[in-house]
């Protein structure tokens, strides 16, 4: 299994040269470094993902010594790589940009976030195809502009002051509690597109 992590991470070595160093180039101009490693975290994540859905590539794997159960392991544990990569960079940037450590909250909301996200994608995306995401996020961003030109127009604003009020927090007992449901969502994910995926007709 860690030959199918290691190939993920070969066959995105290109992106991640062009991705990396405009990460940096985003830290640089003081873009929200939460948003900006959410969207490099699952921008990487999901072209990993998406390279393997080729039917070729699918009936390469599974002709492979590899069970399926190794192929989906392989996917979330190679999400957990990228995810180390990018914010490994961030903190690396914010070093060398800021000269100071980025905050452990910030950290831990971007993991979340992407954690979060990858425990819907992933189940999704092997029940359907990860092209649908695609559709659901256009649909999502023409909704979002909607309630925001019509009905709540500080949109932006209340999500701003939503995270600045759980970075806030000063509780661990409140952050250990949903690091536990992120990783127990992570897992439950995990299991679920293992399932979806074994009984999928390729």
């Amino acid at each position: 299994m860690l030959n199918l992590i290691r190939k993920d991470i070969v066959l995105q070595k290109k992106t991640l040269m062009i991705l990396l160093p405009l990460l940096f180039a985003y830290l640089f101009i003081g873009t929200s470094t939460i948003w900006v490693g959410v969207l490099f975290s699952i921008a990487i994540i999901m072209q990993s993902f998406s390279m393997d859905e080729k039917s070729s590539i699918h009936l390469l794997l599974n002709s492979l010594p590899y069970t399926r159960k190794e192929i989906v392991s392989s996917k979330y544990l190679g999400a957990c790589v990228f995810m180390f990569i990018i914010v490994l960079t961030i903190i690396i940037g914010n070093l060398i940009i800021q000269r100071e450590m980025i905050q452990w909250k910030q950290l831990l909301l971007l993991t979340g976030i992407v954690a979060v996200f990858i425990s819907f994608a992933f189940p999704f995306a092997y029940l359907f195809k990860s092209q649908y995401l695609m559709v659901v996020f256009a649909v999502s961003f023409v909704l979002y502009f909607i309630i925001v030109g019509k009905f709540i127009p500080d949109l932006n604003d209340r999500l701003r002051e939503f995270i600045q009020i759980v970075l806030s927090i000063d509780n661990s007992l409140f952050y250990l509690g949903v690091m536990l449901s992120v990783v127990l969502l992570y897992v439950l994910s995990w299991l679920l597109s293992i399932c979806i995926y074994s009984r999928k007709v390729l």
